[in-house]
This record gives structure tokens, C-alpha cells and sequence, in this order.
């Protein structure tokens, strides 16, 4: 009992002091960025492995916890490692949330709009909070996250929210990025960062089908990839998560983003277009400026959720953990 409790501890500061590496690094020099699959272990957590790269002659991995779904950086040497294909590894992790939330979002992929995960846990009373920044001009609606810090801090802290993240809006909007990572660094919010491609592009004349991501000659690999890297740049964690732009794939694109170990996340209350949230919604306005009424929505809901606010029965909840939840054993 003993040793397995000086075990248990020594694993908890690792992942502790993993966690504040992570938390604190900003990979500027990043070369050599790859899709990378396997196993890797260090007694008693097991990760998969889904990119390699190199910064400043050092080798690192980017991890998914594939029963938390919780991702972090960290060196090749704390592990024991088999490599492995991404199918072989689905195969090895196939009884986890992870794998199980990507087959159901390959099962979700025929529509044109909104394939992937819609909704998170209907069984609770509250809703996953996802706020999309595509390329803007105009600054950061800062209120959506003051309002939410304010109407939840006496019952959740730091709040959690999931930010869709474009590399082009990362460019554009440095000053914006740097006050929502202080928001996290403070504890007022928890940030789960989801890739919502580099360039987003978008065009008034196209049809769906090729319109997006699936205009012609995109180049998908550097949409992902791209995005991931400058997300490590600006000192960001990618989650395993994915937000189409506009909502819009076809069958062929899911799978190319599963193909990358990514979780496509839709949405069943987009507030714009007057879709209403119901008890575990997975929640979609635009925090770009660009969007004023789901914002103005947004915040009208969460006021007459005040009462129930302050009791705990209505919260917002961590998209990783509601993923985690519906899928878990």
C-alpha cells in the first residue's frame, strides 16, 4: 500500500509539473511539425501520441489522455513509446472516449452542415459554451467572458469555455489573445482551444459543396497543422477537437480530419439564427465581433439562468468533459 501510494504521488507531481511546463511554454522555433501516432506510458497513465516536432534541438509529442481527452506537451524520454498507424492505434485505445467520440462523429458525417459531435450531456441542466473566432476586423466582444465571470465566479472558477481559433484571427488580433490568455492565467476562465482551421476562408458567391474548406485547392494539411503550430507559438495547448468553418464538410472531409485525431464539434443551438439551447447544448456564438446577436442572446440567457445560477443548477460545463462523459464507459 505504501509503494502504490509513493507511486500515485510521484505520478501527480509529475503531471503537475507537466502541466506548468506546458502551461508556461512558448514554442517559437518549432520545426519538423508532424502527424505522429503511438502509444507511450508512464506507470500508471497510458497516452496517445498524435504529433511530433522539434523546438530548439529538443524532440516533443503532443498527447491525448484518451479516457480524459485532457492533451499536453511533453519530451519522448518520461515514456516508454511503441509506435504505431493511426488504425492500430484506434484499435489499441477502442474501448475510450476518445475513439469512441471520433467513430461517432464518422457517423455523423454525410450532411453538408454540422457533422460531428452536436450536443454534450442532455441528462444535465447547463450547457458546453463554444465561441467560434473566425478572421475579423473588428476587436474581441470582451463581454462575453467579463458577463461570464461575473454571473458564474461565485459557483465555477475558473469558468470553462471553448474557443474555436483561427490562425489568420491569431495574426489580426494579438493584444485580444494575449488579455484572454491573462483571463486563464488568472483563473477567471479555462480555455479549451479548438482548431477552426488557419485561413477560414469563405465566399459569397460559391455553393456549400464548394464553399470553405471544401473550396478547391485547399490545402488541408496546412489548415490543421498550421493552426496547431501557431497555437503553440502564442504559448496555446490544441485540444483533440475541431470546428468546421461555417459548419460545412462533406464526408470525405470528416474523415480527413479524423484522419488527423481531431473530434469534429458541431453545434444543435447556434443563438444567431435562433436555435434555442436545451439542457446539455453544445452552445455556438461568435466572440469576434462579427456577430452581435448571438452575443446579445447569449448574454439574456445566461441572466435568466441567475437564480438557478447561484443554486448550481444550471452551469457551463468543460467540452472535454462532457465528450468524456457521453462516450465513458
Amino acid at each position: 500500500m505504501k509503494q502504490l501510494l509513493n507511486s500515485l504521488l510521484l505520478l501527480l507531481l509529475f503531471n503537475c509539473l507537466s502541466f506548468l511546463a506546458n502551461a508556461q511554454a512558448n514554442y517559437l522555433k518549432i520545426t519538423n511539425y508532424k502527424v505522429y501516432y503511438g502509444w507511450a506510458t508512464h506507470y500508471p497513465q497510458d497516452w496517445m501520441i498524435i504529433r511530433q516536432f522539434e523546438n530548439e534541438g529538443k524532440s516533443y509529442y503532443l498527447l491525448v489522455n484518451p479516457r480524459t481527452l485532457e492533451t499536453k506537451i511533453d519530451e519522448p524520454n518520461f515514456y516508454k513509446v511503441k509506435p504505431m498507424t493511426l488504425a492500430e492505434t484506434r484499435v489499441f485505445f477502442k474501448n475510450t472516449p476518445y475513439v469512441r467520440a471520433l467513430e461517432k462523429a464518422e457517423k455523423q458525417s454525410a450532411s453538408i452542415q454540422d457533422a460531428g459531435i452536436e450536443d454534450g450531456m442532455p441528462q444535465e441542466t447547463g450547457i458546453n459554451l463554444t465561441a467560434d473566432l473566425c478572421p475579423s476586423h473588428r476587436p474581441l466582444d470582451r463581454r462575453i467572458f467579463t458577463d461570464i465571470v461575473k454571473e458564474f465566479q461565485k459557483v465555477e472558477r475558473p469558468v470553462p469555455v471553448a474557443l474555436s481559433i483561427t490562425g489568420v484571427w491569431m495574426h489580426q488580433h494579438p493584444q485580444d489573445l494575449e488579455w484572454l490568455k491573462k483571463m486563464q492565467a488568472d483563473h477567471e476562465i479555462y480555455i479549451t482551444w479548438i482548431n477552426h482551421s488557419y485561413n477560414h476562408r469563405v465566399s459569397a458567391k460559391l455553393p456549400l459543396k464548394e464553399n470553405f474548406l471544401l473550396e478547391p485547392g485547399t490545402d488541408i494539411n496546412y489548415e490543421v497543422l498550421e493552426t496547431e503550430k501557431v497555437m503553440l507559438k502564442n504559448g496555446l495547448l490544441p485540444s483533440i477537437f475541431f470546428r468546421f468553418p461555417g459548419l460545412v464538410s462533406d464526408q470525405q472531409l470528416v474523415y480527413k480530419i479524423t484522419g488527423y485525431g481531431l473530434i469534429p464539434i458541431g453545434t444543435d443551438a447556434w443563438l444567431a439564427k435562433g436555435q434555442q439551447s436545451q439542457p446539455g447544448s453544445i452552445v455556438l456564438i461568435h466572440a469576434n465581433g462579427n456577430e452581435p446577436v448571438g452575443v446579445n442572446d447569449f448574454i439574456k440567457l445566461i441572466q435568466s439562468k441567475t437564480q438557478a445560477v447561484a443554486k448550481k443548477q444550471w452551469l457551463l460545463y468543460d467540452l472535454r468533459e462532457s465528450v468524456d462523459e457521453e462516450f465513458g464507459n
